[in-house]
């Protein structure tokens, strides 16, 4: 079947909501194993397991902390032990992103934007990558964003950390490509979830109005992006990226 992923197992930071449950529904209905993993909200993160098994994929539910070492190491071993050695690794984790001038940011908020953005795919794939070496194939995708190629303001914290982000994945694209590992990037826009609901109106309005497809983005629609970069289809691709923004591309 195209775009099958029977007998993988994927690691979806962040999956109990929004675009991340979305990313871990259609890896999971594509055939791979996908955990639930959150940080806070647990109630929450009890439905989407729910929902992950409605939809037949093989799930568990994880506490775990991204951002550091010891997280990801219990993430993992959990992982390897119920559902197997993962082979896709897609960071997805955030924190709140506030828009402030540079004035009303500190330093502390600076590194918790790199904690997630930087820090965690690093960790994730440190200690991924000895197994897919080993079998010569391997998946890393990165949720980046369309804010750095668009130079958004007030909001110099997230666009710098996603600009590190994507510089991550350019150079370990090169330098896993003769292990048979593909690094790539999602990059959506402004898609609405869960955590948009108390957005303002008119910045909705506003961002709506300069979509040239003249219409919102839906969470499915970057589930399916990575989905691509996840299978056998996207085998001689790396290094790349999707905008899932509607034509907001400023290229």
């Amino acid at each position: 079947m195209p775009f099958s992923l029977q007998g993988r197992v994927a690691i979806v930071t962040g999956d109990s909501t929004g675009l991340g449950k979305a990313i871990g529904l259609a890896l999971g209905k594509a055939g791979a194993k996908v955990p639930v993993s959150f940080q806070n909200n647990q109630a929450r993160a009890e439905r989407t397991l729910a929902e992950y098994q409605e939809a037949g994929i093989e799930t568990l539910l994880l506490r775990s902390d991204v951002t550091t070492e010891d997280g990801v190491e219990a993430l993992f071993a959990a992982v390897e032990q119920k559902l197997g050695k993962p082979d896709i690794l897609v960071p997805n984790a955030t924190c709140e992103q506030p828009l402030r001038p540079i004035e009303e940011y500190d330093w502390e908020f600076y590194q918790r934007m790199l904690d997630f953005f930087v820090k965690s795919p690093f960790l994730l794939a440190k200690r991924g990558l000895p197994h897919m070496k080993s079998q010569g194939w391997g998946r890393i995708i990165n949720i980046t964003s369309e804010v750095y190629q668009r130079s958004v303001a007030p909001f110099s914290a997230y666009v710098a950390a996603k600009g590190g982000q994507i510089g991550w994945s350019r150079s370990m694209s090169r330098e896993l490509a003769p292990f048979g590992i593909t690094v790539n990037m999602v990059a959506p826009g402004w898609i609405p979830v869960e955590r948009h609901e108390t957005d303002p109106q008119e910045m909705k309005d506003d961002y709506l109005s300069q979509i040239p497809m003249g219409r919102w983005g839906q969470p499915r629609e970057v589930g399916d992006a990575v989905l691509y970069f996840a299978s056998g289809e996207a085998s001689f691709i790396t290094g790349q990226t999707i905008c899932v923004n509607g034509g907001m591309s400023p290229w």
